[in-house]
């Protein structure tokens, strides 16, 4: 309960900087800024609204994971430009997105491989390279998105990085963190899958899951 109320509190507080940064931008007339912060605000709520609508329990350490990167990378790295004055924000913040991308590819076929009404058992060895290969997966079509924008609306979002104008050099390293975070989770979850009494940060958020969505899982 005390880890949910701290959640709400600083979830809570990141709301109220954006929504402070709303009426900032619009009060100075940067109506793209304010329009784009606010879509920022509705994607920050995007977690419950999910819990909600499905019923699924998410463990609220991973919700302000979540919500924290949307603030870092949205907010702090496209709106107050972190990504130009700091070289280490956009590595960090795929460092995090393999991390995110990868607990979310493992609960997918972990849900799966527990479902009655799907006749597959899969290995634990396998969950994790699922996990892995999701996490680069969504990663790669990021880096191609990225490159679509910038060919087609000229947009900088492959920035120059360490004396490469290209952005070669700055979609290589997003793709190589983005790998090491989801090596690091994927690790993680096939230590759980083997021995469920290991006590990991991982291990706890996905008994809490599993603990919280029983309806997912075999009885």
């Amino acid at each position: 309960m005390r880890i949910r109320i701290t959640h709400q509190r600083i979830t809570f507080f990141l709301q109220f900087v954006l929504l402070l940064e709303v009426v900032v931008a619009l009060w100075a007339g940067r109506w793209f800024t304010g329009f784009f912060t606010a879509l920022i605000i509705v994607v920050t709520f995007l977690p419950v609204l999910l819990e909600r609508r499905f019923r699924i329990h998410i463990p609220p350490e991973l919700q302000l994971l979540a919500i924290g990167f949307v603030f870092a990378s949205l907010f702090l790295g496209e709106v107050r430009d972190y990504y130009t004055r700091f070289w280490w924000w956009d590595i960090a913040l795929h460092t995090s997105s393999g991390v995110l991308l990868g607990i979310l590819g493992f609960l997918l076929v972990h849900i799966m491989n527990e479902l009655e009404r799907i006749e597959v058992h899969m290995k634990p060895g396998f969950v994790a390279l699922f996990a892995f290969l999701f996490a680069l997966g969504i990663g790669a079509l990021w880096e191609i998105f990225e490159f679509t924008m910038d060919s087609l609306f000229g947009t900088n979002m492959q920035k120059p990085m360490l004396g490469d104008p290209s952005g070669l050099t700055d979609t290589m390293w997003d793709l190589v963190v983005d790998a090491l975070g989801a090596l690091v989770i994927s690790l993680l979850g096939w230590r759980y899958l083997r021995n469920p009494e290991k006590a990991s940060f991982l291990e706890r958020w996905i008994g809490d899951f599993v603990e919280r969505n029983p309806r997912f899982f075999r009885k």
